[in-house]
């Protein structure tokens, strides 16, 4: 009872995270079906019907009996909007790079810790994907976006994830930036195998340490300016 009680809690971040970083459900907006939804999630709907009791509890989401789930039309994304106007603001990409040096070697520490098998696996899939995509030369943008969103939300820490909005512009820059510097892009190779195996191995000072360096080499290797 306590591991589903664990399951159900995760699951209502997972929705939260929908609605405050994706944005695929604004205040106002229906959510999709219980069969719809439990299979994205992969979870039972008893479990998707426990998440969204929580959801509900918290003032975020409002059931209408005959018509469904929806978010709240009072619920206010306040943070997320500061975080994602701040995202287009016109910053510096060493400014971003030193924002991501702060926050995204904790994030991979943590992720490695707390992150459940099936986030570790999603990580480890994306960062495949990103390796295969820099070998074919392929653009890599929403996959790095994605891999940096996982380890994010392996964290189960939601403030890191209201930080993602942010995260993405520095990630967009310099996927951009580097596309004309063959030596950052084979560092990003190299790091992200280590940063992989770390993960892999749930060591959360080693992947801490490899999310450290490979944002450093970003940072030594492309236009801060």
């Amino acid at each position: 009872m306590e591991q589903e009680s664990r399951l159900s809690d995760r699951i209502a971040d997972s929705i939260l995270s929908m609605i405050t970083v994706e944005q695929r459900f604004m205040p106002g907006s229906k959510l999709p079906n219980e069969n719809i939804l439990s299979q994205e999630l992969n979870v039972s709907r008893t479990t998707l019907r426990e998440a969204i009791r929580i959801l509900v509890t918290g003032g975020i989401l409002e059931i209408r009996r005959g018509k469904g789930t929806f978010v709240r039309e009072d619920f206010k994304i306040n943070q997320s909007q500061e975080f994602s106007f701040l995202a287009s603001a016109a910053v510096k990409v060493r400014d971003l790079y030193e924002m991501r040096l702060i926050f995204e070697p904790e994030a991979a520490y943590y992720a490695a810790l707390r992150g459940t098998e099936e986030e570790i696996r999603r990580i480890l899939a994306l960062g495949t994907e990103i390796e295969e995509r820099i070998e074919q030369r392929k653009d890599r943008t929403e996959v790095e976006q994605s891999f940096h969103k996982s380890i994010a939300k392996a964290t189960h820490n939601e403030f890191m994830n209201q930080l993602m909005p942010v995260i993405y512009e520095g990630i967009n820059k310099g996927v951009k930036l580097s596309e004309a510097y063959e030596e950052a892009v084979q560092a990003t190779l190299v790091d992200h195998k280590i940063l992989m195996d770390f993960l892999r191995e749930r060591n959360g000072e080693g992947a801490r340490n490899a999310m450290r360096i490979h944002i450093l080499h970003a940072m030594a290797q492309l236009p801060m300016e």
